[in-house]
């Protein structure tokens, strides 16, 4: 999972390319495009890096889809016995952005449309690890001509014996009660 930590419009928000965020208003133009430079991590597949207090080298892209007001908020503010009564309401100034990529050292790591950055070249040399399994467990077999490898089939354990059932007139020491 890619995603980012920016501080936008005076909070913090966790960012993924492909999403949307609403976050305090932003003095741009619905449908413009602009840059955060205020990264404070990235992660990207289990490489993290953090900032001190921002992340050399990191942006996020996002592009402004509209500004719009939140929710209604009603504060009411009552002193008893005073007759003091005081009624406002509030409506936050929004903007919501998509966030379409997240750069780190100029590299696209992941952007909007699913593309993620080039993934390092594969190692040539792999040295596969094998599985021991104890020999009781394996009954080995020929080779057949045209397998490459030799197959091996697996072996059912041996059952464990019973265990002892004690009489019904005894306890657990062995001792026969009354």
């Amino acid at each position: 999972m890619i995603y980012a930590i920016i501080a936008a419009g005076g909070t913090q928000f966790r960012v993924e390319p492909g999403r949307f965020y609403d976050l305090n208003r932003l003095h741009e133009e619905p449908e413009t495009s602009i840059t955060i430079d205020d990264v404070l991590l990235v992660q990207n597949d289990g490489d993290v890096a953090i900032g001190q207090p921002f992340v050399a080298g990191a942006t996020v892209q996002a592009t402004i889809m509209r500004h719009f007001r939140g929710r209604k908020i009603i504060v009411y503010k009552m002193r008893p016995k005073k007759k003091t009564r005081k009624k406002q309401g509030h409506r936050q100034e929004l903007t919501r952005l998509m966030i379409n990529s997240i750069t780190l050292d100029g590299v696209v790591i992941a952007s909007d449309d699913g593309t993620l950055a080039p993934a390092p070249s594969p190692v040539q040399d792999i040295e596969v690890a094998s599985i021991s399994v104890p020999d009781t467990l394996v009954e080995e077999t020929e080779l057949s001509p045209e397998a490459t490898t030799p197959t091996a089939t697996l072996v059912q354990e041996p059952e464990a014996p019973e265990p002892e059932v004690l009489p019904e007139d005894s306890n657990a020491e062995g001792d026969v009660t009354k």
